[in-house]
């Protein structure tokens, strides 16, 4: 079902497409190898050189039919880097064009051109289908859906009648395009389900209707190319066999050809010996029918065989049941002969139709393997469904993943529901506590008092944490992002509570990497909480970083100060207080202006902390150093760090990075003009200066602060070490011929040599050499070797070695 859904083209077959020198001249070409609407085509005389292949699609390029230059009086012409290989062309074109298929006229031009039957098989096409009980008649069916190639159809004229529609997948052997009948010598006549909803006169009438529109929307013959051919069968009328019910193929039981129609066409009934019958169940089959077996093949394949109903006694014998019957046992050559092995075994997996509800798919499971036939459980089923008997060439059976692939629902098991035990928290009564106060604050919920009872009153349970959004925002965070927040987060484990707090202000920031940075694990600070890595965006690159979070509730307010102090806001901005009408630090006259304003007279005389209680102020002679443009510069907040003030920085304060930045952001929120890329290299560069400095006697006695070891993988742009170019040195790769002239073995023999050897038998599979391999990126490597990203990025140092080599060795 999946191989069949191609466009029509194979490799092989050959066309004639227009010279791309000189557009009206044409030569044969041979397809290579096909993508849905692409073509990839090779002109004939390069034999198997394959560098002049080239991709072409149906839908647009210069493409006809072998013959069609004759017809119109065009020019065939070899192209011009063949044109010398051989002296007489006539003679090449009839040895090569002999035997050869040409590709089909009708996918090349007209209505259809290009278009698989998936778009051909669109909603409101016609088709015919065969009369399962009567073959040598067919009715007109209205294609309601296609997924996939399987078909929800109806029959012409009984549109309103859900029970009469059918699910079939295009390649059926009883459903045809539209003609067959007529072809065929059948009469067209609405099958006995639907023919007593109208009279005979009004069958016609939608007949002729019908027949009007079939132009638009029938479907080409030759897009059933792949469907099964029937041979000619040997069965007569009385023989005995063992069949599967089609309506229920749960089981096997005795059943009887009861009507022979034509050569390739005979009915069979499942055997009922009731009085009464009631519905026996009949069934047109041809020779290659699935589930119809000779006499006593269950009891040689160690399959039940069911009685027929009605059969006096629980032993079912054959011998006897022939002679009460007086019929004769189907001999053994009337049936195809055994497929080879399908491959299936038991456990497999694959995806199934249900036989009781055709528009259910389910997850299915291989549970038994017989000759042609497979047993399937199906799985996720409402109601609880006996294993299927279904042949290896059903249309009903589908690959795994096909529901996903093809967007249609997938029936699959159920996770048991799981009834979760209650807990019991077991309090001694000497322990027992009073309830907080801080009940009115929504400390009630479920995980504060699991808490509260199981980790000593609450000493984990983070409470709320509050977002004053009237407060000073500093120059960081923006303002207008931070009024967006919520008005709280938590209660909660400290852990998890603060994380999203420290997430929220880092994408509330103007830069959410400079607010990483900010917030970086320093690397000789003491702490008592733990490592917790957090991430950011900006400007399509990403960032992360460990960030120190406190571990117990006490701890809690004094780390939301301390944070706040480090992103230069208000003390308040955040934190398990609640600022009511007026911030305690009365920041609320505070803008950015003011603030940086404020800093940047106030620093020469040394005047202490600004409103807010906080600083980042540190004394000190002003160093000599190269500062970029600025747009504004009174707005600019200088922080720098002077060995005089190392010891002086008052208690609580952050310490300030030992690095010059400028940051340009204004009170409206307008980001920084130089890009974040730009400012971690000047700042590299500073820190890496200032270190080959040497200090002065009077700094020797000092404390020394080591810069923060960033994390900011996409940013460093960090020179090598000695160490590094002397390993990159050794690493250079010497080739002994180009990798153009590669072919898959080199390849794979090149590859054997690394530490990637295991993947030597993809590039084999995938026929990769020496051109295809210097077209590998990051990216191809992962999608179409389906590698995960460490191993891809290791193939692709080694590929990178080769293409160094190559460019340094050949490319002049």
């Amino acid at each position: 079902v999946d191989l069949s859904l191609q466009n029509g083209f194979s490799s092989g077959m050959k066309l004639e497409v227009a010279n791309k020198s000189d557009p009206e001249t044409y030569w044969v070409a041979s397809i290579i190898m096909t993508c849905g609407q692409l073509l990839l085509l090779r002109y004939d005389g390069y034999r198997d050189d394959r560098r002049a292949d080239f991709w072409c699609d149906i839908m647009t390029a210069d493409l006809h039919p072998i013959g069609w230059c004759g017809q119109n009086n065009k020019v065939l012409r070899p192209p011009e880097g063949i044109r010398d290989r051989y002296s007489d062309w006539g003679a090449f074109l009839v040895q090569t064009l002999s035997g050869a298929s040409s590709a089909p006229a009708a996918l090349l031009e007209g209505p259809h051109r290009g278009r698989n039957p998936l778009d051909l098989l669109a909603p409101g096409s016609l088709l015919e289908l065969q009369d399962r009980e009567w073959p040598l008649q067919a009715w007109l069916v209205v294609v309601e859906e296609n997924t996939g190639g399987r078909l929800r159809l109806h029959y012409a004229g009984a549109e309103k009648r859900a029970e009469h529609r059918r699910w079939l997948f295009y390649l059926d052997p009883f459903l045809h395009p539209v003609g067959w009948a007529r072809q065929q010598g059948h009469s067209l006549t609405p099958p006995a389900a639907v023919r007593g909803l109208k009279s005979e006169s009004d069958w016609q009438e939608v007949l002729q209707g019908v027949l009007g529109k079939t132009e638009e929307s029938a479907v080409p013959e030759q897009f059933f190319k792949d469907k099964p051919v029937i041979g000619t069968h040997s069965f007569s009328a009385g023989m005995k066999l063992e069949a599967v019910d089609p309506a229920a193929p749960f089981t096997i039981s005795p059943a009887t050809v009861t009507k022979v129609f034509n050569e390739k066409y005979f009915l069979v009934q499942i055997d009922d010996l009731r009085s009464e019958p009631l519905g026996a169940s009949a069934f047109a089959c041809h020779v290659s029918s699935g589930g119809i077996f000779p006499v006593q093949w269950c009891l040689k394949n160690g399959v039940p065989l069911t009685p027929p109903k009605g059969y006096p006694g629980q032993d079912f014998d054959w011998a006897d049941y022939l002679k009460q019957c007086s019929s004769e046992a189907a001999p053994q050559h009337c049936f195809s002969v055994d497929l080879p092995d399908f491959g299936y075994t038991e456990n497999m997996k694959l995806e199934a139709v249900n036989p009781l509800s055709p528009e259910e798919i389910h997850a299915a499971t291989v549970t038994k393997v017989k000759g042609q036939h497979i047993w399937l459980r199906l799985e996720g089923s409402k109601k609880p469904v006996p294993e299927c008997i279904v042949h290896v060439e059903s249309m009903d059976i589908f690959p795994v993943s096909w529901c996903e692939t093809n967007g249609y629902p997938l029936s699959h098991p159920r996770k048991p529901k799981v009834k979760k035990q209650r807990k019991i928290a077991v309090v001694q009564p000497e322990k027992q506590v009073a309830p907080r106060n801080t009940a009115h604050d929504g400390l009630r919920s479920q995980d504060y008092n699991s808490s509260e009872s199981g980790l000593g009153n609450g000493k984990y349970c983070c409470p709320k944490i509050y977002f004053n959004h009237r407060c000073f925002s500093g120059p960081y965070l923006n303002k207008g992002r931070i009024a967006e927040l919520p008005q709280c987060v938590g209660p909660g484990n400290c852990a998890l509570v603060l994380k999203e707090v420290l997430t929220l202000l880092i994408n509330a920031a103007y830069k959410p990497s400079r607010v990483l940075r900010e917030l970086q694990l320093d690397e000789e600070a003491r702490w008592q909480g733990y490592g917790e890595t957090l991430k950011a965006k900006y400007k399509g690159k990403s960032y992360r970083a460990t960030v120190e979070i406190v571990r117990t509730a006490d701890q809690v307010p004094d780390f939301c100060r301390k944070t706040c102090i480090k992103l230069e806001c208000c003390p308040n901005l955040f934190g398990p207080r609640m600022a009511l009408e007026r911030c305690s630090e009365n920041c609320s006259g505070l803008t950015k202006t003011k603030y940086t304003h404020y800093y940047g007279k106030k620093r020469s005389k040394r005047i202490g902390r600004p409103p807010g209680g906080h600083t980042n102020l540190e004394g000190g002679v002003k160093k000599p150093s190269k500062r970029r443009k600025r747009r504004k510069h009174f707005f600019v907040h200088k922080k720098k760090r002077s060995p005089a003030s190392l010891d002086n920085t008052p208690a609580g304060s952050p310490q300030g990075s030992g690095e010059e930045e400028d940051l340009d952001e204004e009170e409206s929120g307008s980001e920084d003009s130089g890009s974040e890329q730009q400012d971690e290299l000047m700042e590299d560069s500073e820190v890496s200066e200032k270190k080959s400095r040497p200090s002065s006697p009077s700094q020797g006695d000092k404390r020394k602060r080591k810069s923060r070891a960033f994390s900011f993988s996409d940013d460093e742009n960090k020179p090598p070490s000695p160490k590094e170019l002397k390993s990159m040195v050794e690493d250079r790769l010497q080739l002994d011929s180009s990798p153009l002239d590669w072919s898959v073995a080199d390849v794979v023999r090149f590859i054997k040599t690394t530490d990637c050897a295991p993947l030597a038998r993809i590039f084999l599979d995938q026929e990769i050499d020496g051109q295809a391999l210097l077209l590998l990126t990051l990216p191809t490597v992962q999608e179409c070797m389906d590698l995960k990203l460490g191993p891809a990025i290791k193939l692709c140092h080694h590929i990178e070695r080769v293409k160094l080599a190559f460019y340094q060795q050949y490319a002049n």
